[in-house]
């Protein structure tokens, strides 16, 4: 919440052309800001944008360091800046060039956590036995498991939870094996000490197929079942489900260094104070744990667009720079064959927060990956490999994007919100307020406050979210755990049949 002691508008960089309003402010005030004098022309709405000096029409206007549109009229010093007078500057694919490797650092550990060590090396933040259905034919029945299998894990292991979905059959190619690839990479989440996979039998998701993207190594705690198989389904999987808890059950907490943590990124429900405080935090978060030698994890490629030239600049080779630009083409591409411009972004909700174009979402979203170096880049559905920021193929919508994350390994996820929303992913999905209006609103969603950025500076807030992270990751639970928020959703690129 702002107060006389805040500061009435903040600018990035002396290169920006605009201030962000951190209160509502009327038509002749006079705001000072990065050194600058402006009498206001019109009322400003918080987190909406007013122009620094004067900006020709067709000029570019500048935030973050860099263009975020077009203006397309003249526009004066004073004036409020947004959907009316700027225009995005985005079309289709690009061409990029290599510059040169991002050299990496020398990392060391500093911070440590309680975590589950799996046999595979990697670290759970929690131990939870996983309900997955081939097909949404027998969702509900891994929703009636979990409900029975809550007696039967009760204070022997951190929880069971079923994730229904409606995919799975009458799908085909491409769009059938994102569906398996995603299923069978959360299988793998070091998160879940135990996993029931459920089939039907006739579905075109078949289990044995699934099965077999899962290594061999990692198979030993996953049982199967499959309903057209079994006199009794429900009574063969709470058997398998009684099977697992009996060897979940053995598993302790122990002590860990931050860089076992794998550490999922994403925004949703953006305002104009997303890239000014909850963004830019959460990349100090990304860097903490990739500085001690961990993993963070970058999605929502649509939400990239006009900012990617950030990320390539930081690839850590040329070959990290090519699978970069070929997977933000590829989704380029992708809205351009669906007849749809690559700019259809930001949502009515974005724009009523006060972002104008995508590149602005974009350039601030990207805050979110911090400085780190780009180790990799893979797509939907696959698994990290690397320590260090990886890409992730995946769209901006919450659901699927959490869930991408989870597939790909994240242990906890931090999610950066203006506008708020309960949304849960399968690990923990730590909500981030970029402002303390929202935080002091929704405290039943919220985990952490990132107007303290405001108030107290980025450095405190960063020490004080990084507590918090760990504090989560040794077992607290996250807003969506109390609030038994948690769901998946994945991407339906296809036809249905």
């Amino acid at each position: 919440m702002i107060t006389e002691d805040l500061p009435l508008a903040m600018r990035i960089a002396d290169e920006d052309d605009v201030a962000v309003a951190l209160a509502p402010l009327e038509a002749g005030d006079e705001v000072h800001v990065g050194g600058v004098s402006v009498r206001l022309a019109d009322a400003i709405p918080r987190g909406h944008k007013f122009a620094l000096r004067d900006v020709a029409a067709g000029a570019k206007v500048h935030r973050y360091r860099a263009p975020f549109g077009i203006a397309t009229r003249d526009i004066a010093a004073g004036e409020h800046v947004h959907v009316h007078n700027v225009k995005t500057a985005l079309s289709g694919e690009l061409a990029y060039r290599f510059e040169g490797a991002q050299v990496g650092h020398d990392v060391e550990s500093r911070h440590s956590f309680l975590g589950y060590q799996r046999a595979d090396g990697s670290v759970g933040t929690r131990n939870e036995l996983w309900i997955l259905p081939t097909v949404g034919c027998v969702g509900r029945l891994g929703e009636r498991l979990a409900m029975k299998a809550e007696a039967i894990a009760q204070g022997r292991i951190d929880g069971v939870h079923a994730f229904n979905h409606p995919f799975g059959c009458s799908q085909l190619g491409a769009d059938l094996d994102g569906t398996a690839a995603i299923l069978a990479a959360l299988a793998q989440n070091p998160n879940a000490g135990g996993v029931l996979v459920l089939g039907l039998g006739c579905e075109s998701n078949q289990l044995d197929a699934l099965m077999a993207r899962i290594p061999e190594a990692r198979r030993d705690r996953i049982r199967t079942v499959r309903a057209q198989s079994e006199g009794d389904e429900f009574e063969a999987g709470i058997a398998a489900i009684e099977d697992l808890v009996a060897i979940m059950a053995t598993d302790q907490r122990s002590e860990v260094p931050l860089s076992a943590l794998r550490l999922g990124v994403k925004c949703g429900g953006s305002d104009a104070m997303s890239g000014l405080t909850a963004n830019p935090l959460i990349g100090r978060m990304a860097d903490a744990v990739t500085g001690e030698g961990g993993s963070a994890i970058l999605t929502e490629i649509p939400e990239m667009f006009g900012a990617e030239g950030l990320l390539l600049a930081r690839a850590e080779s040329e070959a990290v720079f090519d699978r970069l630009t070929e997977v933000v083409n590829r989704f380029k591409r992708y809205f351009l064959d669906h007849g749809e411009p690559v700019s259809e972004n930001p949502s009515p909700g974005n724009i009523a927060g006060g972002i104008t174009t995508l590149e602005e979402k974009s350039l601030g979203a990207v805050q979110k990956g911090g400085v780190a170096t780009v180790s990799d880049v893979i797509d939907y559905g696959a698994r990290i490999t690397k320590a260090g920021l990886t890409v992730l193929e995946a769209p901006g919508n919450d659901a699927v994007s959490t869930t991408a994350l989870a597939a790909a390994g994240a242990t906890l996820t931090l999610f950066s919100t203006g506008r708020g929303t309960p949304l849960g992913s399968p690990v923990p999905t730590m909500k981030i307020a970029s402002n303390s209006d929202l935080a002091s609103r929704k405290p039943g969603w919220i985990d952490f406050d990132a107007g303290a950025v405001l108030r107290d500076g980025m450095d405190a807030a960063a020490d004080a979210l990084l507590d918090r992270i760990i504090a989560v990751a040794s077992g607290e639970p996250a807003r969506n755990e109390v609030n038994d928020e948690r769901a998946i959703g994945i991407w339906k690129r296809g036809v249905t049949l």
